[in-house]
């Protein structure tokens, strides 16, 4: 599956997260709260969306005591926190296409403060479906190989087996692509197999790959925009076609 080399961008992402770990952490939360709520269920076996939330919290290293505490806080009948979910879309500068995943008790608040850094930043925010049509919604596991000690075969057929869909090499990394329900079992098999995950989620992917922004202003505000909706504890997840230069 080509167009998705963006260890770089991951990289930065993972180290903003280590800065940030509890603020990782609570967003990760809010997820599997919803998850659990929606689903009607605390058990993964039997919620397909709660399984990929524990498997993403998995991947970035919250640990068990966490998850547990948050699946029976979602259960418990004194639980009055209601998140909704919300995805706003819009444009980045050049037309670049990005996606905000929220979730947020005030959606007047969220909805202003997405609309200002669209606005803030050379982008704008556009209408429902207006660039979610040219992205795929896929589960995307992302391997450690940093000590290039991993055989691309070796793991290629290890993650088939596990149920993959797709696979990519990609610099020191590894790239699985399974279905949007298939993530948290597959994570599950390749951990088991002692692989280390850097991140294991359903992902918005571009279908004509990524875009590079030749002007430097341009890329330094699309960055901040970026940094501004990770910021905000209302934002889940960010996805957007843009390529970093660097």
């Amino acid at each position: 599956m080509s167009g998705h080399s963006k260890w770089h961008n991951i990289q930065k992402t993972k180290g903003a997260a280590d800065a940030k770990r509890a603020q990782a952490f609570t967003k990760i939360a809010r997820e599997m709260v919803v998850a659990v709520k929606e689903g009607g269920s605390g058990d993964p076996r039997s919620n397909s969306k709660l399984a990929a939330v524990i498997a993403k919290a998995k991947a970035a290293n919250m640990p068990n005591d966490n998850i547990k505490r948050t699946i029976d806080k979602a259960l418990g009948s004194g639980n009055t926190e209601n998140y909704e979910k919300i995805t706003y879309e819009g444009y980045g500068p050049q037309g670049v296409a990005v996606i905000v995943e929220a979730m947020t008790d005030n959606r007047n608040r969220t909805a202003g403060e997405v609309r200002h850094y669209f606005d803030k930043y050379g982008g704008n925010m556009g209408t429902s479906n207006c660039v979610s049509w040219s992205f795929d919604r896929k589960g995307v596991i992302v391997i450690d190989n940093e000590d290039e000690e991993l055989d691309e075969d070796t793991v290629m057929m290890d993650a088939l087996d596990a149920g993959a869909a797709d696979f990519e090499a990609d610099e020191l990394v590894f790239n699985v692509y399974t279905g949007e329900d298939d993530i948290a079992s597959v994570a599950d098999a390749l951990t088991a197999k002692g692989y280390t995950l850097l991140s294991a989620q359903v992902e918005m992917l571009p279908q004509n790959g990524y875009i590079k922004l030749t002007n430097e202003d341009d890329a330094k505000n699309m960055q901040k925009m970026l940094d501004m909706f990770e910021d905000n504890d209302d934002v889940q997840n960010v996805w957007h076609n843009w390529e970093d230069a660097e």
